[in-house]
């Protein structure tokens, strides 16, 4: 589970309830059913009509990153890359042919199928490097969704709000319930201001940034794959490719091949 998306979204929620709370009012207030089925109901119509179905579906299952993701730091892609260098470069780039089943990730995986197979060093670069902008472009769509759902949700409440004051200005004759009316009609203007600023938009900030990590760990093992392919040192592979973690180690620890290699 993600603690920042959960603490944040907890925390969010709680601050404002808790500000309406201190200011003499209760939660009552702002839960209206009516309000929150024009405000999603509307944005949710909106957006279907800019994407295909498709998108907004696959968006929709997306959601589920946001709290739960394990994040791989790609360390444990550096140990492989390594051990494959240090193979590769006792018995051959051909020799890496059986550990390809002990490959999971699937882009790894491919990238070492080519090497195998013979493809040049550049080749090799362009054809992973055209699949990390395809997909890029395919992982684009999804924090674009709630990006646009983000843009039409206040405007939907401000629909909300309107309909609302419609409706309190064909009572006037009940002047004591007037007031009452038009606080309950703003309810739908928080309703999309709230769900664009806490839901929508941090959503595909959030999704945007998982993307982004991913492409980056794509990068690294190709970097790698290819460095082998060009018969890099080890050890200088090793360094390198931990420049790409996040959190690199500072005194990283060359397995006792590499250091023959490099003597």
């Amino acid at each position: 589970m993600d603690s920042s998306s959960l603490i944040g979204i907890v925390l969010a929620v709680v601050g404002i309830l808790a500000g309406l709370l201190l200011e003499g009012g209760h939660i009552g207030q702002v839960l209206q059913p009516t309000a929150a089925m024009i405000v999603f109901g509307g944005t949710g119509g909106a957006v279907m009509l800019q994407f295909p179905m498709t998108t907004v579906l696959a968006a929709a299952r997306r959601v589920v990153r946001v709290f739960f993701y394990r994040a791989d730091s790609g360390e444990e892609a550096v140990k492989q890359l390594v051990n494959f260098a240090n193979k590769a470069r006792r018995n051959g780039i051909v020799s890496l042919d059986q550990d390809l089943a002990m490959i999971h990730d699937l882009f790894l995986k491919q990238a070492v199928m080519l090497a195998v197979d013979g493809t040049e060093p550049s080749e090799l670069r362009h054809i992973m490097e055209l699949q990390i902008d395809n997909q890029d472009e395919l992982e684009e769509k999804i924090p674009a969704v709630f990006e646009a759902a983000g843009g039409f949700s206040p405007t939907i409440g401000i629909i909300g709000a309107v309909l609302g004051l419609i409706q309190v200005m064909q009572h006037l004759d009940h002047i004591n319930e007037v007031g009452r009316g038009i606080a309950v009609a703003f309810v739908a203007t928080i309703y999309g201001v709230a769900a664009a600023n806490l839901l929508f938009l941090p959503i595909a900030g959030k999704l945007r940034l998982r993307a982004s990590q991913e492409r980056a760990l794509k990068e690294m093992m190709l970097e790698g794959v290819v460095s082998i392919l060009e018969g890099m040192n080890p050890r200088i592979l090793e360094i390198k490719l931990n420049s790409y973690l996040a959190e690199p180690r500072d005194e990283p620890e060359g397995p006792t091949e590499v250091r023959k290699d490099a003597a």
